[in-house]
């Protein structure tokens, strides 16, 4: 069947396909509203922590704040640079001390390195099943932080 047969096909069909009026945002995106909100914030540091290259405490705001920076709509390409937000770095901590309490995530006394615990994992697994908003913005988190890795790992900065 070529377009044009198509096309007639469901005029005579009499099918339609209904939009929703406002198509600025795409639907697999995160609103700005939900950037500083403590649960997005702690599954993002699920996201960070739960693979193989486990970032430094003193790093997790900064890192929470780049890949939001990379994956949410309203700041990418942004000058805002909002690793550097004062109050993002606080709700971090909040967010982290959270994950803290529930034994989702553990902090390495000697390297001081954060690890998503077996629970962390879990929790972030049942979070990203699917195609819901937040699973797309969770995998999307996810290869953010990769590319960082890989960055700093270019310039000579791993730790």
């Amino acid at each position: 069947m070529n377009t044009n047969e198509f096309f007639d096909e469901a005029s005579r069909l009499n099918i339609r396909l209904t939009l929703p009026a406002d198509l600025s945002a795409p639907a697999h995106s995160l609103s700005n509203e939900a950037l500083f909100q403590l649960p997005l914030l702690a599954m993002t540091i699920l996201a960070i922590t739960k693979g193989n290259a486990k970032p430094l405490l003193q790093e997790i705001g900064q890192l929470v704040g780049e890949c939001l920076e990379r994956t949410v709509a309203g700041f990418k390409g942004s000058s805002q640079d909002i690793g550097w937000s004062g109050n993002l770095r606080i709700r971090t901590i909040k967010a982290l001390t959270f994950l803290e309490a529930t034994r989702q995530i553990s902090v390495d006394a000697q390297t001081r390195r954060i690890s998503a615990t077996e629970l962390g994992k879990k929790v972030y697994r049942s979070a990203v099943e699917g195609e819901s908003p937040l699973a797309v913005s969770m995998k999307t988190i996810e290869l953010s932080y990769q590319y960082i890795r890989d960055e700093a790992r270019i310039r000579g900065n791993v730790n």
